[in-house]
């Protein structure tokens, strides 16, 4: 009887999860906190503001959402799930305990776990189905993940070896330096261009590597979702 009753419950939880994202709401929540996380709360982190840590646990939750609802191995359910469980806590103990072992590696697992997550959003987002506002909303959550994602890798690069970005003004701590270079790494993924310049040979492979993925991840994205409301239209024609 424990058996019996205890899969439908999984079966209705998996169900919800899967019309959470399969609607709006999924991406429209992520999009907005990746928005407000993006281009509020990481600026104003500098003045020691502390709401960054309500944003980063709504992040969490929405990821750990996203990778139960999407279909894949259980495997890869629980390493992805893993992964961000323990990203956050590396960065939560860094937080506490500043160490720089413990601030590279929350670094290092913070863009381990962005870039999965991107891949999650674009699962959601190439979906069978019709074309609708969720799916321009995943391709602009994707863009920010990955902007966040060459940040923290930036990061990784600064802490193992100091210098490798020259700045006008040196961050006085680390929250200065994610700040920075969160600015840096969304000025590059543009190709905007800012006054922050990479140093050491593995900085500006990095930095050409993001402005390449800044020009062709539109233009892919673009194309991708073009053909799939191509195919739908045929379909729903013939």
């Amino acid at each position: 009887m424990t058996t019996t009753s205890t899969r439908p419950r999984e079966n209705v939880f998996h169900l919800d999860m899967s019309e959470f994202w399969s609607g709006d709401l999924g991406l429209t929540l992520v999009t907005i906190s990746l928005v407000v996380l993006v281009f509020v709360i990481t600026p104003l982190r500098e003045a020691g503001l502390p709401a960054h840590f309500v944003f980063g646990l709504i992040i969490v939750a929405l990821m750990i959402f996203g990778a139960v609802s999407v279909q894949q191995s259980r495997l890869g359910t629980l390493l992805l799930i893993g992964f961000v469980v323990a990203t956050a806590v590396f960065l939560t103990v860094a937080r506490f305990r500043p160490t720089p072992l413990m601030r590279e590696l929350g670094s290092m697992l913070s863009t381990i776990t962005l870039l999965l997550y991107v891949r999650i959003v674009l699962v959601v987002m190439f979906r069978t189905g019709s074309i609708r506002w969720s799916r321009i909303q995943g391709g602009i959550s994707a863009y920010l993940l990955l902007g966040m994602a060459w940040a923290s890798a930036f990061q990784v690069v600064e802490q193992f070896q100091p210098g490798s970005f020259t700045f006008v003004t040196a961050p006085r701590d680390f929250d200065q330096l994610i700040s920075k270079l969160t600015y840096f790494s969304f000025c590059t993924l543009t190709t905007v261009g800012s006054e922050i310049t990479p140093i050491s040979p593995i900085a500006r492979s990095l930095t050409i590597a993001e402005a390449l993925v800044g020009q062709l991840f539109p233009a892919i994205l673009i194309g991708a979702l073009v053909a799939m409301a191509m195919r739908t239209q045929t379909k729903s024609s013939g």
